[in-house]
C-alpha cells in the first residue's frame, strides 16, 4: 500500500503533539518505517531536513505499513533552523557523550517534559541524527534538552525507527490509562471475599466431617495455612464454583464408599 492508497485510519492529528524532525535522513525506508513507529505510539507529524535522496520517496510508503498519513503530510525544509522556527522547545536525541552544556534527560522524562508543555498550548519537536552519525554539534545547538536513552552501555546500536520508537512508546504511556497489571476473567468475574467465605466454609465443613482436622493444636494453623492458600490470588468466580464442585463430589464418594 502507497500513500496514494490512503493507508490506516491512525488517529487523530492534534495541533500541540510534539513534532518528529528527522535530521538528515539517508533511506528512504528509513523515513518509512520511522512513520510506522510514530504511528504506533501516537505521534502524527513528522518533519524531514534535507533528505539525502529526496523527496518524496514511494519506497518510503513501502516501508511505512499504512502509516500513510504521516508520510502524506510530512513537511520538508533545508536546515533544522528552518524547521524548528516555529516551535518553543526542541528536545535532541544523543546518543554519544558531546561537548555541550545542557540538560540531559532519560526518554521517559523528556516525554513527560512534552506532555506539559502540550497541555500548555506549546509547540514542541524532537530532533533525530542521520543513521551513521546521528546530531552534530551544530543541530544540537539549536536544543533546548538532550534525550539520551539508558541503554546497555557495552551496545547502544539503535537504528533510527528504533530510536524513534522509544520516544514515541514513552509519549503514549503518559496518558495511557492501561493498568500495569489486569487479570483476564472474560464471563466470570474476580471472586468477592463474601463468596470466597463461603466456599471456605464449605471445605472446612467437609474436612471437618473428614477428621482431617481432628488434631485441634494443629487446627486453627491448618485453617489458616488453607486460606492464605485459596486467597493469595485473585481467584475468580468461576473457579470457586469448581472448586465447590470438587469438594462436593469428593464428599459424596466418600459417603457412598461407607
Amino acid at each position: 500500500m502507497t500513500g496514494r492508497d490512503g493507508g490506516a485510519d491512525i488517529g487523530p492529528l492534534g495541533d500541540f503533539d510534539p513534532v518528529v524532525i528527522l535530521v538528515r535522513p539517508q533511506l528512504a525506508e528509513n523515513i518509512g518505517t520511522t512513520a510506522r513507529a510514530m504511528a504506533n505510539g501516537g505521534l502524527f507529524h513528522l518533519r524531514i531536513v534535507a533528505p539525502r535522496d529526496g523527496w518524496p520517496q514511494e519506497r518510503a510508503w513501502y516501508a511505512s505499513s499504512g502509516a500513510d498519513r504521516i508520510l502524506d503530510a510530512a513537511q520538508v525544509f533545508e536546515t533544522v533552523d528552518d524547521a524548528v522556527a516555529d516551535l518553543h522547545r526542541i528536545f535532541a536525541t544523543c546518543p554519544r557523550p558531546r561537548h555541550v552544556v545542557k540538560p540531559v534527560m532519560t526518554a521517559r522524562g523528556a516525554a513527560a517534559e512534552l506532555r506539559v508543555a502540550s497541555t500548555r498550548g506549546l509547540r514542541t519537536g524532537i530532533l533525530f541524527g542521520p543513521e551513521r552519525a546521528g546530531l552534530d554539534n551544530e543541530d544540537m545547538a539549536r536544543a533546548d534538552t538532550l534525550v539520551r536513552y539508558p541503554l546497555n552501555p557495552k551496545f547502544m546500536s539503535l537504528n533510527l525507527a528504533q530510536a524513534v520508537l522509544i520516544m514515541a512508546y514513552e509519549w503514549f504511556l503518559t496518558e495511557d490509562m492501561t493498568p500495569p497489571r489486569e487479570l483476564m476473567t472474560n464471563e466470570t468475574h474476580v471472586a468477592t471475599k463474601g463468596e470466597m467465605e463461603n466456599f471456605m466454609s464449605h471445605l472446612i465443613r467437609d474436612l471437618n466431617e473428614t477428621n482431617f482436622l481432628r488434631n485441634e493444636q494443629k487446627r486453627p494453623g491448618m485453617v489458616r495455612n488453607l486460606r492464605h492458600f485459596f486467597t493469595r490470588g485473585e481467584v475468580t468466580e468461576q473457579e470457586l464454583r469448581t472448586l465447590h464442585g470438587v469438594v462436593s463430589e469428593l464428599s459424596s464418594a466418600r459417603r457412598n464408599r461407607s
